[in-house]
């Protein structure tokens, strides 16, 4: 029963608070009124006594009203100015039409978001690209066409360079307990090791080598949702 009379209470306070605005507002108004018919009423006997000097007051005014004006139009336009926008940086996702050769001339970066893209042209929705700093062993995050979430590791080596054990057990670590994937999978320009293939399998991550890479960029192979199942 209290809140009722809490609120009929705060609406007779606004609406008090509300009135007493009101006449100020409207005493303010009548004592400029007031003052305006003084100052006219005394131009008016000056004009009379001494027109010269009744000129020079009114062309004053003229000029103080001027500068009023101005001065509220610089404040007008200043409050109405826009802050300046923040440049939203634009990513640039490479085509759908890469190809495997493609990725060598890659940095990490670009690889990142090229994976991405090859997940987007197989109809993944929600892709992001959140590798860096920070990022617990993701680089691209999925949802794949049926629904399951798709968590990638990109490696972005070159042919001689391989892919180590303990690089997979990092990321076995965070992409369930930490990114809740249904699909892990670590997709590399280059190779596994056998022992970082064997730990891959015991835990679930799918690894995508050189060539399951080029396969799945030129189409003649599965991505690695489906190469998961």
């Amino acid at each position: 029963m209290t809140a009722p009379v809490k609120r009929e209470g705060r609406a007779r306070e606004r609406q008090a608070f509300s009135l007493r605005q009101s006449v100020l507002f409207f005493g303010l108004v009548a004592v400029l009124l007031c003052a305006a018919g003084l100052i006219l009423r005394l131009v008016a006997r000056a004009a009379v006594r001494e027109p010269a000097s009744a000129v020079a007051v009114v062309a004053i005014l003229v000029v103080a009203a001027a500068m009023l004006k101005s001065a509220s139009s610089r404040r007008t336009a200043i409050g109405r100015k826009r802050p300046p926008e923040v440049p939203v940086p634009v990513i640039a996702v490479p085509a759908s039409g890469v190809e495997a050769d493609d990725y060598a001339a890659m940095d990490p970066d670009a690889f990142e978001q090229a994976v991405a893209a090859l997940c987007e042209r197989d109809g993944c929705r929600d892709v992001q690209v959140v590798g860096g700093a920070g990022d617990l062993g993701a680089d691209v995050i999925a949802t794949a066409p049926d629904g399951r979430r798709v968590v990638i590791q990109c490696k972005r080596y070159g042919p001689v360079n391989r892919v180590g054990s303990q690089e997979v057990q990092r990321f076995g670590g965070t992409c369930y307990a930490v990114h809740e994937a249904s699909v892990a999978a670590v997709v590399t320009t280059g190779e596994f090791t056998q022992p970082a293939a064997e730990y891959a399998e015991q835990c679930g991550i799918h690894c995508f080598d050189h060539d399951d890479l080029a396969a799945w960029t030129d189409g003649t192979g599965p991505p690695p949702w489906d190469a998961a199942d």
